[in-house]
């Protein structure tokens, strides 16, 4: 476009000021010429008859890429990124930036991950700079080793459990809802699909630290002879941006590869905590990929469980809990007195014990974690070792001992429910935290 074609647009401007298709030829045109000042002008004139429009958005945060305003691009592209998560214009502007400031790796998963969006976004010349700037670096050959040692690790970490149930002490009303919502659907999937009802799905377990949630999901799995795949934190999480969301793509492949196959999160809320909470594109990245796995809408997540624990569900992003997501939530409370007992039972089994009242015992540790319990037998056998290596001899456990143990070592959860209670007391308006409040025995 020349500039008497631009004057011409400038001239219909000024009798039609608020015509954004008009403004943003203008501002393309300028784009072209190089007058990226000019350009920039005209965009943000144009988003403020059409704020929401992210094409006017995108023009903008290439304008401010192509004038060196790195960071003014950056905060446009996630704005864009904030409403439309798959944008792969946006992405790939995010990719430039990084390969900007020489974060080669960065780039490069940003660039394959909007190409794999949107396969007209690639560019032959920015992918030949990449690869040149990746072998120039070095990290050619260890991105493809990366690849080699994630595949190698996931295949490793499944596994069959092979307790159930009837390992895990007490819990009765636990065990039940979990069959319910969990163990029937796999074991009878033809009924399900006969209703048109997917058998899997996601359960979320909340609770103290301590009281089990990590065997339960693996004792479901046992239940339901199911693969299991236990999932760290550390195994995810990449400090590179992008191979986050691969690690994690890679691990619901893995599950369904392997069905019925239970899926666990172990301290989910650190993988989805809030997006308000997250400054940087990257968290916000993997929350999305992570509610798309879930969703299963490109890839079939039937005969699938996808069990999350977390102390501190109120951390987790809301989007995690709609129907279809975790949108079934099951509190793990601590153990009741009845399943303390059997805690004890299972922790002294094959030790040198003596007059053990199981019963009072389990009565005086009321709201101890499982963790806990097991804390207090083992102070009360590491008091009688010196004895035993003294007398040159076995000297048994004896209910005395314990009760010393419980005096030394109180329950860690009672700090939990500290702050579970203001949570389900002032932000429980859905009633999620209904179930903390009966165990407190507050009434709201």
């Amino acid at each position: 476009m020349n500039s008497n074609q631009i004057d011409g647009l400038r001239e219909a401007l000024k009798h039609s000021p608020d015509n954004v298709p008009l403004r943003k030829m203008l501002a393309e045109a300028l784009f072209g010429l190089t007058q990226y000042e000019e350009a920039e002008k005209e965009y943000r004139e144009a988003l403020r008859f059409a704020p929401a429009d992210n094409s006017l958005k995108l023009g903008l945060a290439e304008t401010f890429l192509r004038a060196g305003k790195t960071s003014a691009a950056q905060v446009v592209a996630e704005e864009i990124l904030d409403a439309e998560a798959n944008n792969a214009a946006a992405i790939m502007i995010l990719s430039k930036l990084a390969f900007e400031k020489d974060d080669v790796k960065a780039a490069k998963d940003l660039y394959d991950k909007a190409v794999k969006l949107d396969s007209t976004v690639e560019n032959v010349n920015y992918t030949n700079d990449l690869n040149q700037k990746l072998k120039d670096s070095g990290m050619a050959m260890s991105y493809i080793i990366d690849e080699q040692l994630n595949d190698l690790l996931l295949s490793s970490d499944i596994e069959k459990p092979k307790i159930s149930f009837a390992d895990v002490g007490g819990m009765e009303s636990i065990k039940e809802e979990i069959a319910l919502k969990v163990i029937h659907p796999i074991k009878n999937p033809e009924i399900y699909k006969a209703f048109g009802k997917k058998t899997g799905g996601g359960v979320l377990l909340y609770g103290p630290p301590g009281c089990g949630k990590t065997m339960l999901a693996r004792a479901t799995a046992g239940e339901i002879n199911a693969h299991f795949i236990s999932v760290g934190i550390n195994e995810v999480l990449d400090m590179w941006i992008g191979s986050s969301e691969r690690n994690l793509h890679d691990l619901f492949d893995q599950a369904r590869m392997n069905t019925p196959c239970v899926l666990f999160f172990d301290e989910v809320d650190a993988l989805g905590a809030s997006r308000t909470d997250m400054r940087k594109a990257a968290g916000r990245f993997l929350i999305n990929q992570f509610l798309d796995e879930m969703d299963g809408v490109k890839y079939s997540n039937d005969g699938i469980l996808i069990l999350g624990a977390t102390n501190c569900p109120w951390y987790l992003d809301a989007a995690f809990r709609r129907p279809g997501r975790f949108d079934r939530i099951v509190f793990v409370e601590p153990p009741d007195k009845l399943a303390r007992e059997e805690i004890l039972k299972l922790t002294l089994k094959d030790k040198p014990i003596e007059n053990i009242d199981y019963s009072g015992l389990a009565k005086l540790m009321e709201d101890y974690s499982g963790a806990d319990i097991k804390a207090v037998i083992d102070i009360s056998i590491e008091a009688k070792l010196p004895e035993s290596i003294k007398l040159g001899r076995v000297i048994p456990v004896t209910n005395a001992d314990i009760k010393n143990a419980i005096n030394r070592h109180k329950a860690t959860t009672r700090e939990w429910f500290a702050t579970a209670k203001n949570y389900a007391l002032y932000s429980n308006e859905s009633g999620l935290y209904d179930d903390i409040l009966r165990y407190l025995k507050i009434k709201k």
